[in-house]
């Protein structure tokens, strides 16, 4: 079966009460322009920079956020509309005139008319686009020209241009932990052991080595960390292996209050990860690091953690968007997907394998074997 791509098409309703971010030279539509880092009209050419803001990006404390009465819902933006994918699920937020034709997580054709957006958990923070789709067709490219083993029919029929620009949704965590551990120490010492073997003339011959030994003392203790942005996806639609090897995102450094002016032109993915469920997931990580600090903490030679408590306290967290290139792709009944980081160009992806070239490449690595043999024993009668 050949590879099956699907079209955009574009929505035939629109609501006409929508503000939205008009040309002031000829009132298309601006759309933010990942390369200039400006609202751009791909009309005219104008540039439009988006207003610096004096806005700090605030930590929401975690206890507070679990009182319902203090959840604070807002829309992404007062004009953002919102379409649901009926096959995957996947709910996808876009500022017009961007539309929704294809969902970028498994390439089915979007059949449900936009709605106004439903509120949601309001970003704190934005990593906006700083790759182009012309950079990250090139990324692509490149990452197709790199499979081997590929079916000639990928290279030729995956158009890079397929690609759409998502904003994924993502929580961070900050979090003071205090842990008591219980564990062993372990001291090396060493003991005179002695023993027979045979010497060159075949006679026994006795002999003595030192063999390292183990003494484990009970220990406990206590350590504490404070843990700084601990990433955790909100979207279940990406495989988490890709996402993890898409980092890192030097939030540090990209990291921006939030701005609906960033959504323009491209979609943002609602949150399918619950905020306490997002904290299990950040505990998990934090907990081998802890882990870490007791055993260097208990010394010796040899470490055995065998329990460990932590107390959490002061945490905070933010809801962020980070910007990917998404393409997915039938191929012979089954759905591949590969995600591009707008912000380093990282690819990762999942890709179809061509049974035939590896039969191919296997055999031809036999002859090639049988040749060398063949030769190496004419070389040794001679």
């Amino acid at each position: 079966m050949p590879l099956v791509l699907y079209t955009i098409a574009p929505m035939t309703q629109k609501p006409s009460n929508l503000q939205q971010f008009p040309c002031p030279q000829c009132g298309a539509n601006l759309a933010f322009n990942p390369s200039a880092g400006k609202l751009r009209c791909d009309y005219c050419g104008w540039k439009e920079a988006i207003a610096e803001t004096e806005e700090i990006l605030e930590e929401r404390t975690y206890e507070q956020y679990l009182n319902a009465n203090q959840t604070q819902l807002a829309l992404l933006s007062s004009t953002a509309l919102e379409v649901a994918c009926d096959k995957c699920g996947a709910s996808m937020t876009f500022e017009p005139p961007k539309v929704s034709g294809k969902c970028p997580f498994c390439a089915s054709p979007i059949v449900a008319q936009p709605k106004q957006a439903d509120p949601t958990l309001a970003p704190e923070g934005i990593v906006p686009f700083t790759i182009g789709r012309k950079a990250a067709r090139q990324h692509l490219q490149q990452w197709l020209n790199g499979l081997w083993f590929a079916p000639k029919e990928l290279k030729t029929l995956a158009k890079p241009e397929k690609i759409q620009g998502v904003y994924l949704p993502f929580w961070t965590y900050d979090a003071q932990t205090d842990s008591h551990y219980r564990g062993e120490r372990g001291t090396h010492y060493y003991v005179t052991e002695t023993y027979t073997e045979m010497n060159s003339e075949g006679e026994e011959e006795t002999r003595t080595r030192q063999v390292e030994k183990t003494r484990w003392n009970s220990v406990s203790g206590n350590v504490s960390r404070f843990f700084d942005d601990i990433l955790v996806a909100a979207t279940q639609l990406v495989p988490l292996k890709y996402l993890n090897a898409l980092e890192p995102w030097h939030l540090k450094e990209s990291l921006r209050p939030y701005d609906p002016s960033y959504l323009a032109g491209f979609e943002a993915q609602r949150s399918q990860v619950a905020l306490e469920e997002g904290f299990e997931t950040a505990k998990g990580r934090m907990k081998s690091q802890i882990r870490l600090d007791a055993e260097r903490d208990i010394g010796g030679d040899e470490q055995r953690v065998t329990n460990v408590a932590t107390n959490y306290s002061d945490v905070t967290f933010k809801h962020i968007l980070l910007p990917v290139w998404l393409t997915a792709y039938h191929f012979r009944d089954r759905q591949y997907q590969v995600a591009i980081n707008a912000r380093t160009g990282e690819v990762q992806g999942s890709r179809p394998y061509s049974v035939i070239r590896i039969v191919l490449a296997v055999l031809a690595g036999i002859c090639a074997a049988a040749i060398v043999i063949m030769v190496v024993g004419i070389i040794m009668s001679n």
